[in-house]
């Protein structure tokens, strides 16, 4: 069955929205941030996901532990951090319609944490808010056919994968699969399913403004169980989703060093023999000369082959990066 929810005016605008700054961030070249803001960005999603589970470690001790520093912390923070650093280090590799590849990155982010990491649910689960029972998930018994259900959805059902991937993090908690971790696995999936949408959203840490929003993210998943779909959620999402967005064009600088157009150029060609022409016509705000510069630039770094001669000059990328 395809979850409930609706198309509200809310929803349509900020499909506009995202669409218009992705387009804006594709033309600027900023689809893939620069090493050192990814790096930054990576270490605020896993600090802000993992800070609402109740993680205390900071954005610097993160920052360490990646640097294969000692951090003096909690022994279950300090795992769940390194855990969740493998998770997000494996991204690539995870299929976002993949019912066996959720489990695997569960357990991944749990092992050592629970003791069946990345097997599903065999009893009942609930999520307690003070002394009141805020939210019963289904019996176990339906775990698997729900999840079935959901992928079924997520692969076939003809909406836009930006909607899919709210509807997917919404149904996912509601399920509540695992015994622990639904809430991290269900953003971390969320950024999967938008991966998928665009490049961008691999770097774009979505979490780190779900968790200045904290109060009102767990409210429109409450409001969403209440109303049995997941419309507010998605209003909800796709607002977090447009601001981070909006951080990327306000924030970055795009200015492109001649290092970043050929690592963006390398993403766009792959292992297509290509010219200067076919460069320039995706750097169109260089000149010639600097093109050739860059081209230079990369075959004498061994990056780039170069065969023929003048107008005959073609180039192919050694390796991609």
């Amino acid at each position: 069955m395809k979850p409930p929810y609706d198309i509200t005016p809310r929803i349509l605008k900020s499909i506009v929205s995202v669409s218009e700054k992705i387009g804006e961030i594709n033309a600027s070249h900023l689809q893939k941030p620069p090493t050192e803001l990814r790096k930054k960005n990576r270490i605020k999603t896993i600090q802000s996901s993992l800070e609402i589970e109740g993680n205390t470690l900071s954005f610097e001790q993160i920052t360490a532990l990646l640097d294969n520093k000692r951090v003096v912390a909690p022994k279950k923070d300090i795992l769940e951090v390194k855990n969740a650093i493998v998770v997000y280090d494996q991204l690539a590799n995870l299929k976002y319609s993949s019912l066996s590849s959720l489990c695997k990155a569960h357990q991944l982010f749990m092992q050592g944490l629970i003791e069946f990491p990345g097997k599903l649910r065999s009893k009942p689960v609930g999520i307690v808010k003070g002394n009141k029972l805020a939210h019963a998930a289904p019996p176990s018994t339906l775990v698997k056919s729900l999840l079935n259900d959901l992928f079924t959805y997520l692969k076939k059902d003809p909406e836009i994968l930006l909607i899919k991937s709210c509807v997917f993090h919404y149904e996912f908690e509601f399920i509540h699969p695992f015994m622990d971790g639904n809430g991290r696995m269900g953003r971390l999936w969320q950024t999967l399913i938008l991966k998928e949408y665009s490049p961008i959203f691999e770097f774009l840490p979505i979490e780190w403004i779900i968790k200045q929003k904290q109060k009102e993210y767990y409210n429109a998943l409450s409001l969403s169980d209440k109303q049995g779909q997941s419309t507010i959620f998605i209003e909800f999402m796709l607002e977090v989703i447009d601001e981070a967005l909006n951080s990327v064009l306000q924030t970055q600088n795009t200015t492109l060093t001649s290092h970043d157009r050929i690592v963006i150029f390398s993403e766009q060609i792959k292992k297509k023999r290509f010219t200067r022409q076919d460069y320039l016509r995706s750097f169109k705000e260089i000149s010639t000369a600097t093109a050739s510069r860059d081209l230079k630039q990369a075959v004498s770094l061994g990056l780039v082959e170069k065969t023929g001669d003048k107008n005959k000059t073609e180039y192919a990328f050694i390796s991609l990066f």
